[in-house]
């Protein structure tokens, strides 16, 4: 009896001393991060910093958790979340139903097909083999751009039209070093090598580059019915009609390749072309209409019903201001995207961020690669979302929101992989 007695109070005195050092070393940690956070650089611009333990789920630190920030391409994050809950493992690429001698097609948003990187030629290669192909274009409700998106940047690599059925990433890819290359070489007769600024005129597929450009340049261009069925043909081989009506009937899948591999792309060079296709592939998965409001209202309705501040959520990317996310929503995405994918994979696929911005090789030869996460930047904002390896072994969930601030963007970063650095070294 005496010894049980003499055992319980040990056990005691244990859980005494193991939460007045957790209580010390969290005290410890908040103090540090007020101190990187309290830079009085900072002063005059928003900022917001939420930090849990992943498998506790302990809040470690929060500031302004619950307040709405800009997000940008820290969006991409739930457009990934969106592609893991509703896509399956390989991409569907193409929906198609087979009536008489006649093989009626529509697109799924599938960005891969032809595409510059991916250059999948999955459904390329099966239209080939089909006698006769009518492609139907009218399953979607898109306009060309997202909401609030902004309209000079039509001739930007980064903002490419949306469409059911994207080829080529719908951008002309230019070069000028030896001799003018272009591709697709649809576009060669339409493009002009001239000293100008402007990449394309605004509502005509006509593309220009520099004399003395160095770089290879992708400028999008504009998508139309009769453009994507010229360019089947060219690709296919093979005359394409454009139907008004798809028949009756049980529609069959084709798929292509891997979606991990373009949820890897979009998160690793932020590609906004890519984010705002698989949101509108994923709404084809509930949907015969391919629509990115359908998508992100049935997330936000169902796998997302219990997030706290439900967020403003326009688009796939985060290229438009009207979104607002709130740093704790993010951190129970991050959450459920732990809770639900094997570490493995989702390190795999989430991109290292290193002292000056996201990275392909770890660049700070003092640590190990300890920081796994997505940044987010548009003019004035910076954010940063994802996980913290410790150096003790624990793993760590975070949202680090900037916005408003009139400083250079490196040196926020610089503040951020200070604090975020801290919080390996001492939690």
């Amino acid at each position: 009896m005496l010894k049980t007695y003499k055992n319980q109070i040990k056990i005691l005195i244990f859980r005494y001393f193991t939460i007045a050092t957790l209580l010390t070393s969290c005290s410890s940690v908040k103090k540090t991060l007020n101190s990187k956070i309290g830079n009085d650089k900072l002063q005059n611009s928003f900022h917001g910093l939420v930090v849990i333990d992943a498998n506790s789920s302990k809040e470690i630190y929060n500031l302004n958790g619950d307040k709405y920030f800009t997000p940008a391409s820290n969006t991409k994050i739930v457009t990934f979340y969106t592609g893991l809950n509703l896509l399956p493992k390989h991409i569907p690429t193409l929906k198609y139903l087979v009536a008489n001698d006649t093989v009626f097609v529509e697109g799924t948003g599938d960005p891969s097909l032809l595409h510059p990187y991916f250059m999948d030629s999955t459904a390329i290669n099966w239209l080939k083999n089909q006698r006769t192909i009518a492609l139907y274009t009218k399953n979607h409700d898109e306009q060309r751009y997202g909401p609030g998106w902004a309209w000079e940047d039509y001739d930007t690599y980064f903002s490419p039209e949306k469409s059911a059925m994207p080829l080529y990433g719908n951008v002309t890819t230019i070069s000028n070093n030896a001799d003018l290359e272009v591709s697709p070489d649809y576009f060669e007769n339409q493009t002009v090598v001239k000293d100008t600024t402007i990449k394309r005129i605004e509502f005509k597929n006509q593309f220009f580059i520099a004399p003395m450009e160095q770089d290879t340049l992708e400028v999008p261009y504009m998508t139309s019915d009769s453009l994507t069925k010229q360019l089947l043909e060219i690709a296919t081989e093979k005359e394409v009609f454009l139907t008004q009506h798809f028949p009756k009937g049980e529609k069959q899948m084709l798929y292509g390749m891997e979606t991990d591999s373009i949820y890897k792309r979009m998160l690793l060079k932020s590609d906004n072309f890519l984010a705002e296709q698989l949101l509108l592939t994923a709404s084809g998965m509930i949907s015969d209409t391919l629509s990115t409001k359908r998508a992100i209202d049935y997330i936000l309705d169902n796998q997302l019903k219990d997030l706290e501040h439900r967020p403003r959520w326009v688009d796939g990317s985060g290229l438009s201001r009207y979104n607002l996310f709130t740093p704790r929503s993010f951190v129970q995405i991050l959450q459920k995207l732990y809770n639900q994918i094997p570490e493995e994979r989702l390190f795999a696929l989430f991109p290292m961020w290193g002292p000056n911005n996201t990275v392909e090789h770890w660049e700070d030869p003092t640590t190990e690669p300890f920081l796994f996460a997505k940044s987010g930047s548009v003019g004035n904002n910076y954010n940063l979302s994802g996980y913290v390896k410790t150096k003790s072994g624990k793993l760590l969930i975070f949202s680090f929101m900037n916005n408003h601030f009139r400083l250079p963007s490196k040196e926020i970063r610089k503040t951020m992989y200070e604090t975020l650095k801290s919080l390996y070294e001492n939690y």
